[in-house]
Order: C-alpha cells, then sequence, then structure tokens
C-alpha cells in the first residue's frame, strides 16, 4: 500500500459535507417530532416536570458540601414563582409542588441554622 493509496480512503470535503448534511437533517427532523410530540402534551405537565427540576437543583445545592445556599436560594424561589404564581393552574399535582416547596424551604432553613 502506498500513502497515495492510504489517503484516498480519507474521505474529501464534498463527503465530510454530505455527512454534515444528513446529521443536520436527521437531527432537524428528531427535533421536528419532538416538538410535535410535546404540543400534545398539557402545558401543567411540562411545568410540573421542570418545577420538580428547579425543586432537584435546589436539593443539589443544599446537599453540595458546603450547602451553596445562594443557589438553592434562586432554585427554591423560582419553585416558589411557578408554584404559587401558578396555583390551582398547574392542575391536580398543584398540592404535591406545594407540600414539596414547603419541605425545600425547611430544610434550606434548617441547613442555614447549621452552617451559619
Amino acid at each position: 500500500m502506498t500513502p497515495d493509496d492510504t489517503h484516498s480512503q480519507e474521505p474529501s470535503d464534498a463527503d465530510m459535507t454530505a455527512e454534515h448534511a444528513e446529521a443536520a437533517s436527521v437531527a432537524a427532523e428528531a427535533l421536528a417530532e419532538a416538538k410535535r410530540r410535546l404540543a400534545d402534551v398539557p402545558p401543567e405537565v411540562v411545568i410540573v416536570n421542570h418545577v420538580m427540576g428547579l425543586y432537584e437543583l435546589a436539593a443539589i445545592h443544599l446537599s453540595a458540601e458546603p450547602p451553596r445556599r445562594a443557589e438553592a436560594a434562586l432554585a427554591i424561589d423560582a419553585v416558589a414563582c411557578l408554584v404559587e404564581g401558578l396555583d390551582s393552574r398547574l392542575g391536580p399535582e398543584h398540592d404535591t409542588l406545594a407540600t414539596a416547596l414547603s419541605n425545600i424551604r425547611l430544610a434550606f432553613v434548617q441547613i442555614k441554622g447549621t452552617t451559619a
């Protein structure tokens, strides 16, 4: 095998461009499909999912060593904005979220008291 044979097996710029275009097309179609599926989900379900993500973010910061209270406070405030601001519009999960908010606030106060 000569060096020219090895070089000829490498993808050309045109091949790479075609591969990138194909990958971009596949990604665009996957994104379009995800958007179609998301459009079928009631908005309160999506919002509740995001609230739980923010709750988890707060818990992660509170459980860090040392606890990252400022970061946790921001996440807790975001949860509160959604839970208290949207109230019953969050659907049947509102009461569970309100309880979770109370619990994470209590945990914050307890951790603040032990690490102050």
